[in-house]
């Protein structure tokens, strides 16, 4: 953290003084530099590739560092209006818009503005990522024989293997020729969807849920259809009323620490939704997204779906990406059955492969001595910061309901207070982009509820995340900014 406030700070300053070099000027040396601004040659270096990114700075190697000649004049604008016909000229054919809102997706990716709090983020903060145990674990693999050459394209055998035993547990219900490593689970999602609802067609889906599911369904022309989520985890009796009323025949769900809700599907409903499915003849598609960010005090974990799935209703995807760095996407794709080809023939046309060299440094970092330290003391930070989130939220801001307090995930899903009209839809979507706007007036960037809703939302809510801020302090700032913005906005 503080190696990249450093290289920030250093990239302003040299910005700043580069007008004291005409263009094609040297500046001075990386060694002078260092001693000038008191900072480690590495802080320099990557400095200077910043503004070298920016077009602000020419580096040559052997010679140094030089101020980029001044650019010419811009290239006249273009006249793009034609694509406005291109675009929608067999539209009009389309079951589903092809336009996609990602905006959902993208406010959990972007970078907040300087001294805003990161409630909303959707990774963990660079001090809780394993950065020193992924860049041994990548510079291993590095070394590794063959590490550079083309990978099998359902992954290295051996990462097939530690994913079927990870997801199959101890009685090995999964194995590796059922496992594909897929670049993310993101990417996996979308393969998925792909392969099994044809465009046009209905799919289940959580309410709320993920927007970045509602996002792939929609990219994939598909119709999300919600189906409720209580504090049990999805309802399996309106799971199989969605199933009769549509024909769907894919159910999208996050049986674990759901997104955002925090539920976890009840033992007496998992074999419930899988029968319901298979009596559909439907698949279940598990995103088991956070099952390595449970915290210190979670308990014994359920297994995934797919532990206990012979017949291939459960197509599963499970992620590295949550539990280390945005950056680290390597994820699983596990199913049985015929769907497997078709899930391997659309991710080799995607994508061809996950590159061999970030797959050797999955196997290295989950195969060191690092990993289960890492998952560790992950745990206990996430619980400490779950509790320092709930107990500022019931302290300062009583009129935000709290109803389910997860054991695992990133993440608190609040419900507004109603509005002046006695009912909670009364503040509404509305009443969540005033609130989110004044929240970051005030510092700090939280989730709306909204795009979390396939359709219209019973009540407003806001999502926020403990994960991605720099520790307890900044979780008692952000709530004391929030309860500005509340005060301005909430009846």
């Amino acid at each position: 953290m503080q190696q990249r406030s450093s290289v920030a700070e250093l990239a302003e300053r040299l910005r700043r003084e580069l007008d004291r070099y005409s263009p094609g000027g040297k500046l001075p040396s990386s060694r002078v530099l260092v001693e000038r601004y008191r900072v480690s040659p590495v802080t320099v270096s990557r400095a200077l590739s910043q503004l070298a990114a920016e077009g602000l700075v020419v580096t040559r190697p052997g010679a140094g560092a030089f101020r980029a000649p001044a650019r010419g004049t811009a290239a006249p604008a273009g006249d793009t209006s034609w694509q406005e016909v291109a675009l929608s000229a067999d539209g009009a054919a389309d079951l589903v818009p092809r336009t996609v809102d990602a905006s959902g997706v993208t406010v959990s990716l972007a970078a907040p503005p300087p001294g805003v709090i990161e409630f909303n983020g959707g990774y963990l903060h660079p001090s809780l990522q394993p950065e020193r145990a992924m860049a041994a674990a990548l510079s291993r693999a590095g070394r590794r024989p063959g590490a550079w050459g083309r990978p099998p394209l359902e992954g290295l055998p051996e990462l097939r293997e530690w994913f079927a035993r990870d997801i199959g547990g101890p009685g090995g219900t999964v194995t590796a020729a059922e496992v594909l490593i897929a670049a993310g689970g993101q990417s996996a999602l979308t393969t998925a969807l792909r392969a099994l609802a044809p465009p046009g067609a209905p799919v289940l889906v959580e309410s709320p849920t993920y927007p970045g599911m509602l996002a792939i369904a929609r990219s994939c022309g598909l119709r999300p259809v919600p189906v409720p989520v209580d504090a049990d985890g999805v309802r399996p009796e309106l799971l199989a009323d969605a199933f009769r009323a549509t024909g769907a025949r894919v159910f999208v769900c996050q049986p674990l620490f759901q997104n955002p809700t925090g539920a976890v599907l009840a033992a007496d409903r998992r074999a419930r939704v899988l029968r319901t499915a298979r009596e559909a003849g439907a698949f279940v598609v598990e995103d088991d997204f956070v099952r390595r960010l449970a915290h210190e005090d979670a308990g014994t974990l359920p297994p995934p779906l797919a532990a206990g799935d012979p017949d291939g209703v459960v197509v599963h995807v499970g992620s590295l990406t949550k539990a280390t760095s945005p950056s680290f996407r390597v994820s699983a794709l596990v199913a049985r059955g015929p769907v497997l080809e078709r899930l391997r023939a659309i991710q080799v046309v995607d994508t061809f492969f996950v590159p061999r060299p970030l797959q050797e440094a999955a196997l290295e970092l989950v195969g060191s001595p690092a990993w289960p330290r890492h998952l560790r003391a992950l745990a206990a930070e996430l619980r400490s910061r779950r509790e320092a989130l709930t107990t500022a939220l019931r302290g300062h801001l009583p009129e935000l309901a709290l109803p389910h307090v997860p054991f695992g995930g990133y993440h608190l899903w609040l419900r507004l207070p109603d509005g002046t009209g006695g009912t909670s839809q009364a503040f509404g979507s509305g009443g969540e982009a005033a609130l989110t706007a004044a929240a970051l007036r005030a510092g700090v960037a939280i989730n709306p509820g909204r795009p979390y809703f396939s359709a219209e939302p019973p009540a407003g809510h806001v999502r926020l995340s403990f994960a991605a801020v720099g520790g307890t302090a900044e979780i008692a700032e952000g709530v004391r900014r929030l309860r500005t913005a509340c005060a301005e906005v909430l009846p």
